[in-house]
C-alpha cells in the first residue's frame, strides 16, 4: 500500500515517514500543498495523511483538491486547538484525523483501519534484505552478514543499523535515531548512545575493515562502510565525524 505523507516539518517528516516504512508501507512524502497535489497525480496513493498547518494553500485545500477529483483516503493531522478545520475537513470528506503529538502507534492503526474499510485486508510490502559491500542485512531474522561472520541484533539494534546502513557516507540526524529507537522519545539519548556502542562492540566497527559508526556532535551518527577486501573506508563522507558515541 502506498501512502502520500505531506507535512511541512522536515523532521517530522523524516521520521514519520521512516515509521510507516517500517511498518512497510510504501511512503511517498511532500512538504507543501502543491508538491503534494503534484505527487498525489504521479504516484495515486491509496491513502493521503495531511497536516492542516501547511503554509498556504494549506492542509484543508489540499484535501478540497484531492477530493473535487477522487475519494482516496483522507487522514488529516490537526493540532490540538483546530476544532474548526477539523470540523470542516470532516464535511469535505476526510476520512479521519489524529491530533498532534501523536504516537506513531495510533497513526498506523489508525491507517490500516481505513485502509480496511476502504478496500479490504491490507497488503503490505515485503521486506528485502539490504546489501552494502560485503554486508548483508536480513530483516526477517536480525542478522547482519559481514563476509563470512554472521551476527544477531536485537529489534531496535537492527533497526538503527539499518538506517545507517542506508544512508551510508551521509549522517543520520539523532532526532530521527529517536524515533527509531523509541518512536520519538527524545528523552532516549542515553539509550540511542547505548545502542551505538553495542552495535559497535557486536559488529565490531573499529574503522579497521569493517567500516565504522561515528557521532558528528550535535547532529548525528553516520556510518562509513569498508570495501569487502577490507582495505578500508569507502570514502562515502559528508563531514567531520567523532569517534565516540
Amino acid at each position: 500500500m502506498k501512502v502520500l505523507l505531506v507535512e511541512d516539518d522536515l523532521d517530522q517528516l523524516d521520521i514519520t515517514a521512516y515509521m510507516l516504512r517500517r511498518e512497510r508501507f510504501g511512503v511517498v512524502e511532500a512538504s507543501d500543498a502543491e508538491q503534494a497535489l503534484r505527487r498525489f497525480k504521479v504516484e495515486r496513493p491509496d491513502l493521503v495523511v495531511v497536516d492542516l498547518g501547511l503554509p498556504p494553500p494549506g492542509g484543508v485545500e489540499v484535501l478540497r483538491r484531492i477530493r473535487s477529483e477522487s475519494d482516496t483516503p483522507v487522514l488529516v493531522l490537526t493540532g490540538p486547538n483546530d476544532r474548526p478545520e477539523i470540523l470542516q475537513c470532516l464535511e469535505l470528506g476526510a476520512d479521519d484525523f489524529v491530533t498532534k503529538p501523536f504516537i506513531f502507534k495510533e497513526l498506523t492503526l489508525r491507517v490500516r483501519a481505513i485502509l480496511r474499510r476502504a478496500g479490504g485486508p491490507v497488503r503490505v510490502a515485503t521486506a528485502s534484505p539490504l546489501e552494502l559491500g560485503d554486508l548483508r542485512l536480513d530483516p526477517e531474522v536480525h542478522e547482519v552478514k559481514q563476509g563470512p561472520h554472521v551476527t544477531r541484533l536485537t529489534p531496535t539494534e537492527y533497526r538503527i543499523f539499518h538506517a545507517l546502513v542506508e544512508s551510508a557516507g551521509h549522517v543520520v540526524p539523532t532526532n530521527r535515531l529517536f524515533g527509531y529507537v523509541l518512536g520519538g522519545d527524545t528523552s532516549s539519548a542515553n539509550s540511542l548512545r547505548s545502542h551505538i556502542c553495542h552495535l559497535r562492540k557486536k559488529l565490531r566497527l573499529d574503522g579497521d575493515g569493517r567500516g565504522s559508526i561515528a557521532s558528528v556532535p550535535a547532529v548525528g551518527y553516520i556510518f562509513r562502510s569498508a570495501p569487502p577486501n577490507g582495505a578500508g573506508s569507502s570514502g562515502l563522507t559528508s563531514g567531520p565525524a567523532a569517534a565516540g558515541p
